[in-house]
């Protein structure tokens, strides 16, 4: 009896659950209310609507869930589409063509409340269960953690739409860009950017807390996250968070941030302006 107990209380604790209910519940507020037009807003996610965000969310928990598509008609050749889970998402926002905004809310709002309540019943096992992740291989913990990036960043799409920019810190947000580090920095830095060996770049990402992230290249082997910030970098990037995930996002081109005043480059400065032109490195 005690160990069922103790079982309870860790599926009842595990922070992804709680993650994953703020980030939708603050998609649900910002949506709540649109006009028609708004909703058929173009975002900055390629090829999407206000509306093609909220599907694609909807269709993702319900894949989780073990559903498939009502459709199989979709843009799976659009420029956008680049990839089989880029295909997937389509099929799964062609499936809600035709919906009011309304309606789609009212069903992002089931549908999410349902993956709550089944996330909840899970045991501390079954979190811990190793599986596919977009990633690869990895715990069940690590996809919803995934699941939590992924949907704050289209939160952040709808924002940026209907220009309402907020929702940038608190626990989600930490948690969001916190991943971009260790999964991007490097490979943007020493692939995208292609910064000579022995370069060491900083990156400064202004907010409470305040992000800092150290990459060097080293004479052998990939660009690698430092433990300890160096004094004296190659390049020096500082910029906002807002800044900091709409680059490595893909949603915002270097040229846009520097238009906007909302990123500096000190240091090399050719080497930092072709990191900030490179930041985009998610699927």
């Amino acid at each position: 009896m005690g160990s069922r107990i103790a079982d309870y209380r860790a599926r009842m604790t595990e922070p992804l659950i709680l993650r994953l209910e703020e980030v939708w519940t603050d998609v649900a507020e910002i949506c709540d209310g649109l006009t028609a037009d708004q909703w058929i807003t173009p975002t900055d996610c390629p090829g999407w609507s206000v509306f093609d965000n909220v599907a694609h969310m909807i269709g993702t928990e319900r894949m989780l869930s073990g559903e498939q598509p009502s459709t199989s008609e979709a843009a799976a050749d659009a420029p956008h589409v680049r990839n089989d889970i880029g295909r997937a998402n389509e099929h799964w926002i062609a499936a809600y063509r035709g919906w009011d905004g309304q309606k789609l809310l009212d069903e992002f709002r089931g549908v999410t409340g349902r993956r709550l309540d089944a996330l909840r019943s899970m045991s501390t096992a079954q979190w811990d269960a190793e599986g596919f992740t977009p990633e690869g291989p990895g715990p069940y913990r690590q996809f919803m953690a995934i699941r939590v990036f992924d949907c704050w960043y289209h939160d952040q799409d709808i924002r940026e739409a209907i220009d309402l920019p907020g929702f940038l810190e608190g626990p989600v947000a930490d948690l969001s860009l916190a991943r971009i580090p260790p999964k991007g920095l490097g490979y943007i830095v020493g692939k995208k950017a292609g910064a000579p060996v022995g370069s060491t770049v900083v990156f400064a990402v202004e907010g409470s807390p305040e992000i800092v992230a150290a990459i060097s290249v080293p004479p052998e082997g990939r660009a690698v996250l430092l433990d300890d910030v160096p004094a004296d970098p190659s390049v020096r990037i500082t910029t906002d968070r807002r800044t900091f995930a709409r680059l490595a996002g893909g949603r915002w081109t270097g040229a846009h941030a520097r238009e906007r005043g909302v990123v500096r480059v000190e240091g090399d400065i050719a080497l930092g302006d072709r990191i900030v032109d490179n930041m985009a490195f998610t699927i």
